[in-house]
C-alpha cells in the first residue's frame, strides 16, 4: 500500500525546547491515522508544517509524493483542512462561505454540503459572527469534508461538539474511510482515537514516541478505580490480578489503577458486597507520565 503522507526528519524549532523534532512518519493510503498527544506536543505544528503554512527548520514533507512546500497548491486541490483555530469571517453567513470556498473547486456537491450540514444540525443561513464556538467548528467540517478530498487533515477536530455531534462526525470519518480517502487527525483524547482510528502515533515534547496499531493502546488505557465494600475487601485476589497498581485499602474502600481490560479486576470483586464503585480516566499526560516512567 502506498503512503499518503511521509515525513523525514521533519523539524521546526523554536528555540528552548519548543518545537517539533525529527519526524520520521509514514501514513498509509486509505487509513484513519490518529496523531495522539498532550496540547502543546507539537500536533498542530506538525499540521501547519503539512499544510505549508510554516517553513521547516529542517527535514521534508511529502503528500502523495509531493513535496509539501514546493507544490503546496497542488497538495490543497486534494486535501480537506480543518485548522485548530478558524479565520474570522465576519458577516458572510454559513452558506455564502460554503460558496465562497467552494468556487474555488469545481468538484463540491451543493447536495452533499447540505446533507453535512444537516447531519451536524447547523445552520447555513446564520452570520458567521453569530455562530457560537461549537457552531463555528461544525462549519469547519463541513469546509474539510464537502469536496470529498482524498486526504483529510483536521486539528482537533471534536473540540466543544456534544456527544451526539461528535457520533456524526466518527460516522463521517468512517464514510469518507470507506470511499477510499485517508484520514489525519490529532486529538488529546485516547477515547476519541480508539473510535476511529486503524493505527495512531503518539506525541510527546516534540517527537514521537510511539506508532501503534489500534489494539496496542490498550496498554496506555487505564483507570482510577475506587471500590466500597460492606465487609473485607478482596486484597489477595485484586493483588493476584496482574493489571492492578497502586493498590490501596482503608475502612472498607479500595483505590487502585486497572491498567487495559478490567476483566480480571472485576472477577476479583465479584466474590464480595460492593456498596459503590467508580472510575475515572487521567488526563493524557498523566497516562503518558507513568507509561514512559514504567518503559524508560
Amino acid at each position: 500500500m502506498a503512503d499518503a503522507i511521509v515525513t523525514r526528519g521533519l523539524t521546526k524549532d523554536y528555540g528552548g525546547g519548543k518545537g517539533l523534532f525529527d519526524l520520521d512518519l509514514a501514513v498509509r493510503e486509505g487509513e484513519v491515522f490518529g496523531y495522539l498527544g498532550p496540547n502543546g506536543a507539537g500536533k498542530t505544528t506538525t499540521i501547519r508544517l503539512l499544510m505549508s503554512l510554516m517553513r521547516p527548520s529542517r527535514g521534508s514533507a511529502a503528500i502523495f509524493g509531493l513535496d509539501a512546500v514546493g507544490r503546496s497548491v497542488a497538495i490543497k486541490r486534494v486535501v480537506g483542512y480543518l485548522p485548530g483555530e478558524l479565520p474570522q469571517l465576519g458577516g458572510m453567513r454559513g452558506g455564502e462561505i460554503v460558496a465562497s470556498l467552494g468556487a474555488l473547486r469545481a468538484d463540491v456537491d451543493r447536495a452533499f454540503v447540505i446533507e453535512i450540514a444537516e447531519r451536524l444540525d447547523l445552520d447555513l443561513g446564520r452570520r458567521y459572527r453569530e455562530y457560537s464556538r461549537v457552531n463555528k467548528q461544525k462549519l469547519g467540517i463541513v469546509l474539510a469534508f464537502m469536496h470529498r478530498p482524498r486526504l483529510l487533515i483536521l486539528d482537533e477536530p471534536t473540540g466543544g461538539l456534544d456527544p451526539l455531534n461528535q457520533q456524526t462526525f466518527y460516522a463521517l470519518v468512517r464514510e469518507a474511510r470507506g470511499r477510499g480517502a485517508t484520514v489525519f487527525l490529532s486529538s488529546h483524547i485516547l477515547a476519541e482515537v480508539e473510535a476511529v482510528c486503524d493505527r495512531v502515533g503518539i506525541i510527546r515534547a516534540g517527537k514521537l514516541v510511539k506508532v501503534a496499531d489500534l489494539d496496542e493502546l490498550n496498554e496506555l488505557h487505564q483507570r482510577r478505580m475506587e471500590i466500597q465494600f460492606s465487609g473485607e475487601p478482596p486484597l489477595a485476589a485484586l493483588r493476584a490480578v496482574g493489571n492492578v497498581a497502586d493498590l490501596q485499602a482503608s475502612d472498607g474502600v479500595v483505590r487502585c489503577v486497572v491498567r487495559g481490560d478490567v476483566d480480571a479486576f472485576l472477577r476479583a470483586i465479584s466474590s464480595a458486597h460492593v456498596v459503590a464503585l467508580s472510575s475515572e480516566e487521567p488526563s493524557l499526560e498523566e497516562i503518558f507520565l507513568a507509561y514512559y516512567r514504567e518503559t524508560s
